[in-house]
C-alpha cells in the first residue's frame, strides 16, 4: 500500500488515477516560496524592531547620563577656583532664568569645596517679581551659610527692574560703563478693546459671580475703583522692590526723587548714584577681585529631554493659563 502523498508531484499515481497537473504543482510552488518569504520578511521586520528600540534607549540613556554629568560637572572640579552662574533673558517660571534653575544652580556653586567666590553674571531686561524675590532670598540665604564666599553680579547689556531686584543681593555690582541698570518699578500691561468693539457693533457677554470677577477684561471697560485696586497692588509691589534694593545697596545707595522712579541708567550713572560698586566683567571680577582666574561654570542648561517635554507638554496647559490671565500680566520691566 503507498502511503504518499497524493499531491506530490513526484509520486507515481495509481492505476486509474490521472497524473498530478504541472500547472497545480507550480501553484504550490509559487505559494509555498511566498509564504517563506512572508515569515522571512517578519522576521527581519522584529529584528529591526528590537533593534530601534535597544538604539532608542540608549539615546535616553545617553542623554540622562551627558545631563546629570553636565548639571554636576561642578563636583569633579579639583582645586580652588570661581563659580559662575548665568541668568540669561526674562525671567519667568518657564524660562531657563526660573527661581528653581537659577536657585540649584547657586547652591552647587556654593556648595562645592573648591569655591572661592560666586559671579552671577546677567544680562536681563527684568520679568517676574515673584520669580526676582525667590531667587533674591535665596542669595541672602547662602549667604548667611556660606559666609566666607562672596558672591558678585556681573552686568553685561542689561541688569533691568527684576533682574536688578536680583543683583541687589550680592555683596558687590559690577557693570560696563554703556549697561542698562536699574528701572525700579513695576508694570502691569495689557489691551483694552471695548471700544473697537463698540465701532463693530459685537457686545461682550461675560457673566460672572462675584462683582470683581472680570478684573482686567481686557473685552469690558475698566471701572474706576478696578483701577484704583490694581494700582494699589502695583504699590505694593514696588515698596517691596525698593525695600529689597534698599537692604541691598544700603548706605552706598545716593537716593533722590528719580531713584525709585522707574527710570534706566548707564553703568556709568549707575555708579554714580552707588546702584553699581564699579566696572568689570565677568573675567576682570575673576582675575582682579577674587584673584582666581579658574572659571567653572554651573549654569544649568536645558537639555533635549526638557525641550521635548517643554514641547509635547507646555502646549497643554499654557492655553487655559492664558485664558485666565486674559493677557494681563505683572512684570519689573
Amino acid at each position: 500500500m503507498n502511503d504518499a502523498n497524493p499531491n506530490d508531484p513526484q509520486r507515481e499515481p495509481h492505476l486509474g488515477e490521472p497524473a498530478a497537473s504541472p500547472h497545480a504543482a507550480w501553484e504550490r510552488s509559487v505559494l509555498e516560496r511566498l509564504v517563506m518569504e512572508i515569515v522571512n520578511e517578519k522576521r527581519r521586520a522584529r529584528r529591526w524592531s528590537i533593534f530601534f528600540r535597544l538604539a532608542f534607549l540608549g539615546l535616553v540613556l545617553a542623554i540622562f547620563v551627558g545631563g546629570y554629568m553636565a548639571e554636576h560637572a561642578g563636583d569633579q572640579i579639583a582645586g580652588p577656583h570661581t563659580a559662575l552662574v548665568e541668568l540669561n533673558g526674562e525671567i519667568s517660571a518657564s524660562s531657563m532664568a526660573s527661581a528653581d534653575n537659577i536657585n540649584a544652580s547657586l547652591q552647587d556653586a556654593f556648595e562645592d569645596r573648591g569655591t572661592k567666590a560666586v559671579i552671577l553674571r546677567i544680562n536681563s531686561p527684568g520679568g517676574s517679581p515673584v520669580q526676582a524675590s525667590q531667587i533674591n532670598a535665596e542669595i541672602w540665604r547662602l549667604r548667611a551659610k556660606h559666609k566666607n564666599i562672596p558672591i558678585y553680579a556681573v552686568c553685561d547689556e542689561v541688569c533691568a527692574s527684576a533682574a536688578y531686584y536680583i543683583a541687589v543681593a550680592a555683596d558687590k555690582i559690577y557693570v560696563n560703563p554703556a549697561s542698562l541698570v536699574g528701572s525700579i518699578g513695576v508694570l502691569m500691561d495689557g489691551f483694552g478693546f471695548s471700544g473697537l468693539m463698540d465701532k463693530l457693533g459685537v457686545t461682550r457677554r461675560l457673566l460672572t459671580a462675584g462683582a470683581n470677577k472680570g478684573f482686567m477684561d481686557p473685552f469690558s471697560p475698566m471701572p474706576e475703583d478696578q483701577k484704583a485696586y490694581a494700582q494699589t497692588m502695583l504699590k505694593q509691589i514696588h515698596q517691596q522692590f525698593i525695600a529689597a534694593v534698599e537692604k541691598g545697596r544700603g548706605s552706598r545707595l545716593k537716593i533722590n526723587d528719580q531713584t525709585f522712579s522707574g527710570l534706566v541708567w548707564t553703568g556709568q550713572s549707575a555708579v554714580q548714584q552707588g546702584l553699581a560698586d564699579g566696572y568689570g566683567d565677568t573675567d576682570t571680577v575673576a582675575r582682579d577681585v577674587v584673584h582666581e582666574k579658574n572659571l567653572v561654570d554651573y549654569t544649568r542648561h536645558e537639555n533635549v529631554v526638557d525641550r521635548l517635554a517643554k514641547r509635547f507638554g507646555a502646549s497643554l496647559g499654557m492655553g487655559a493659563v492664558h485664558e485666565m490671565l486674559r493677557g494681563s500680566v505683572w512684570s519689573l520691566r
